[in-house]
């Protein structure tokens, strides 16, 4: 009896450690830790807006910094000379600059992180192990210029939606549907998807999965804008829409630069994600136009 038992938990096991693998190999990483590291962003997300919307600096300033170093990283190695340290800290200044002095200081603080940024690589060039071609400078500049627009300009959005009068529920609402995006672009690809999308710049995403996520996005958006933005069910609808365009965007534009640096995942500092910015791929330019949107109806 004790030995049939042993082998049917073998048997068991096995079969589990097969499907794990068979998951694992189509969605290129390994998916219950993605799903762990998942619930736990999740969960100090949603701490840091139902409490006290003042600790979504403290949430979002570190995801910002470390994406914004990530791509600094990942071009430096593809030959571009981007200071690091002064990337993180313009990136990490843009965010209390948005929650406190709003639009002004977004775009301030952005172009006054730009020129930092710049002015750093310049004096770098004293040095004779840091000096280039000015093409090159020109390049390593425009680097710097693109990680602030890209990553960081577009990324505190979230904090000056964040910031407006009940602004923090148009941010969790943005977010939750996102990630529900995300999540029904995964399941029903994994179900359904075989023509692929965009299989050039991301093999991976389906048309099979992008109408799951559409599906996702429209139910999502009309809950929540309904139900948490009391909103008229229709404003839900071109929310989710919205979503559903801007967060594809975000996804397949992360998915060509990664190509175009020759890499898979932006770093692997986060276990079954990749890294930071290759999480907030489909928020970025959602968050502008969830931004946009909070202004039209509000």
């Amino acid at each position: 009896m004790v030995s049939d038992f042993e082998a049917q938990v073998r048997a068991t096991e096995a079969k589990v450690r097969a499907t794990n693998e068979k998951i694992n190999a189509r969605t290129g990483r390994p998916l219950v830790v993605a799903i762990s590291v998942g619930v736990l962003l999740g969960g100090a997300l949603l701490l840091s807006l139902i409490f006290n919307k003042a600790l979504f600096m403290i949430f979002v300033a570190p995801l910002i910094g470390f994406a914004a170093l990530e791509l600094a990283s990942a071009l430096r190695f593809a030959g571009r000379s981007v200071p690091r340290i002064p990337t993180v800290i313009a990136a990490v200044a843009v965010v209390p600059a948005a929650f406190y002095w709003l639009a002004p200081g977004h775009w301030l603080i952005t172009l006054a992180g730009v020129a930092f940024i710049s002015l750093w690589r310049l004096v770098e060039t004293i040095r004779p192990s840091h000096r280039a071609s000015a093409i090159d400078l020109l390049k390593d500049l425009a680097a710097g210029t693109f990680i602030m627009a890209y990553v960081v300009f577009m990324a505190a959005f979230t904090v000056l939606l964040t910031a407006q009068p009940n602004g923090q529920w148009w941010t969790l609402a943005f977010l939750i549907i996102v990630i529900a995006i995300d999540t029904g672009a995964l399941a029903s690809g994994l179900a359904f998807g075989k023509h692929p999308m965009a299989p050039t710049i991301s093999p991976k995403k389906t048309w099979e999965g992008f109408v799951g996520s559409a599906l996702i996005a429209v139910i999502a958006g009309i809950l929540l804008g309904l139900f948490m933005l009391h909103q008229e069910w229709w404003v839900g609808l071109v929310l989710g829409l919205t979503m559903l365009v801007t967060a594809t965007m975000g996804d397949l534009a992360e998915s060509l630069i990664k190509r175009d640096l020759g890499v898979k995942d932006i770093s692997t500092w986060l276990p079954g994600h990749g890294g930071f910015l290759d999480r907030l791929d489909s928020s970025l330019f959602s968050a502008a136009a969830a931004y946009v949107l909070f202004l039209i109806f509000t």
